[in-house]
């Protein structure tokens, strides 16, 4: 685990209208913690000519308006702004949402989940009931529309993608390796092992906003069967709300 006060943030060039604020080279939880925080700090001080921020796993990305500010300015600021804080403080933590999220786990929703409780040496039930267990941390969002990123799990869930990519996983897929969990809003291809399905879509173009679930929210899966898969993805068609917020965490 990094010690919060050893990040010393880098900006870098993204074109002509972006900066990259770095806050470490390698995916860590404190790392990831820190990029949560400032991005919801620059949110929160509505800087005059930035146009859009988006956290990544270990990094903000800063969109800004030239003809607004320049990069020199903005640069300045963006410096002035992050030695001016101290990251370790707990006063800076910010509020997210803690997601309880239903999963059918195996069979025809999770064709390798037989094989991941292979690799970690347990049984399917000791994987699924590992994997409810856990609080998991939406680390970013990215690769396609409403798709997350989650973590990071124990050690011995750093498990290897697959040898090759699967053409097609459905929406709503949930998959392992590194030490993560993905959920699919979309289908897409992918090398990570699927172990079961949500019916929850965390992509809805006809919502204000169209993604429900954010970076820096949390996460807790529980497992359903598939009668209960079913229902729930009707409700979820008919425009009903099927998960629901556990608490209000802190970050600190």
């Amino acid at each position: 685990m990094t010690d919060l006060n050893q990040i010393n943030p880098v900006i870098k060039n993204a074109g002509e209208a972006g900066l990259i604020i770095e806050f470490g080279d390698s995916l860590d939880a404190t790392i990831n913690r820190a990029v949560h925080l400032f991005d919801r700090f620059l949110t929160d001080a509505s800087i005059d000519g930035i146009t859009d921020t988006v956290p990544t796993l270990r990094s903000v990305l800063v969109r800004f308006d030239p003809l607004k500010i320049s990069h020199d300015k903005l640069q300045q600021l963006l410096l002035q702004k992050i030695h001016a804080v101290d990251w370790a403080e707990a006063s800076l933590a910010q509020d997210f949402t803690r997601w309880r999220v239903p999963v059918c786990y195996g069979g025809e929703h999770g064709d390798d989940i037989d094989e991941v409780a292979v690799l970690l040496n347990s049984t399917v039930e000791q994987v699924i009931a590992e994997h409810c267990e856990a609080i998991q941390k939406v680390l970013t969002l990215g690769f396609a529309p409403g798709f997350f990123y989650l973590g990071l799990l124990p050690e011995h869930w750093n498990l290897p993608r697959l040898k090759t990519v699967k053409p097609h996983v459905p929406a709503g897929s949930v998959s392992v390796a590194v030490s993560q969990t993905v959920v699919t809003s979309t289908p897409i291809p992918t090398g990570w092992r699927t172990i079961g399905r949500t019916p929850f879509n965390n992509f809805d173009l006809t919502a204000d906003p169209p993604v429900k679930i954010v970076a820096g929210d949390e996460i807790v899966f529980y497992s359903i069967d598939n009668a209960e898969f079913i229902r729930l993805s009707h409700a979820a068609e008919h425009g009903e709300n099927i998960i629901e917020p556990a608490t209000v965490v802190d970050v600190s």
